[in-house]
């Protein structure tokens, strides 16, 4: 476990990973296209905010996974500025492939698999003292577990908090299989981030 973190304040690279977050959080909250979806969507987004700040005492991600969870959430605040279904760089996808239907939504998962699995990792490694044998089949199994528990929640969220946007919120695009189909890509993001980093470890020295 990191005992003694790095000062945030002698922190530069992590200031400025703050600084576009909020920047970007700023821009992507000038009118969304739906705003009670915006901010359903941005509720989990403070939690888990707030926690990495709470915490930063006692456990310090290396500078590297703050990176890695910087673009993940700026990915998601472009999603809940106009919905995942709906980002226009998910329709020229679409139309440039030919797809069924707006992509964005199946990225930003893949996308959390594969930026999220090294912080994972990381806490795996350092606070529960985990072999680094057994790192990337449990690391991948957390993500796995981690991407249907937040499904799960999602779509508790939609119906408690507000039923009538559930379309837009969960971004099913009236796909039944959409959220096992959301897990399976973040399950292939996190194999291929550890691919990636069983790579990295042979090829470093000793």
């Amino acid at each position: 476990m990191n005992v003694n973190p790095t000062p945030f304040r002698q922190n530069r690279p992590l200031q400025g990973m703050v600084a576009w977050l909020l920047l970007l959080w700023v821009v992507t909250a000038i009118r969304p296209w739906y705003p009670r979806d915006w901010l359903l969507e941005n509720l989990l987004v403070f939690a888990y905010a707030a926690l990495l700040v709470f915490t930063y005492r006692r456990f310090a991600f290396s500078n590297l996974s703050y990176g890695l969870f910087t673009v993940f959430l700026s990915l998601h605040l472009v999603g809940a500025h106009y919905t995942y279904a709906e980002v226009p760089f998910g329709f020229w996808l679409r139309d440039l492939l030919a797809l069924q239907r707006n992509p964005y939504d199946r990225i930003v998962h893949f996308a959390f698999g594969l930026l999220v699995a090294v912080p994972f990792r990381e806490i795996l490694l350092r606070a529960a003292g985990l072999k680094p044998s057994w790192s990337a089949f449990v690391t991948v199994t957390c993500v796995l577990g981690f991407s249907g528990f937040y499904e799960g929640l999602e779509a508790a969220t939609a119906m408690i908090v507000s039923p009538e946007l559930g379309a837009a919120y969960l971004g099913t695009q009236g796909d039944e299989w959409d959220g096992t189909k959301d897990m399976l890509m973040a399950m292939a993001g996190a194999v291929l981030a550890m691919a990636v980093v069983g790579a990295t470890r042979r090829r470093s020295p000793g």
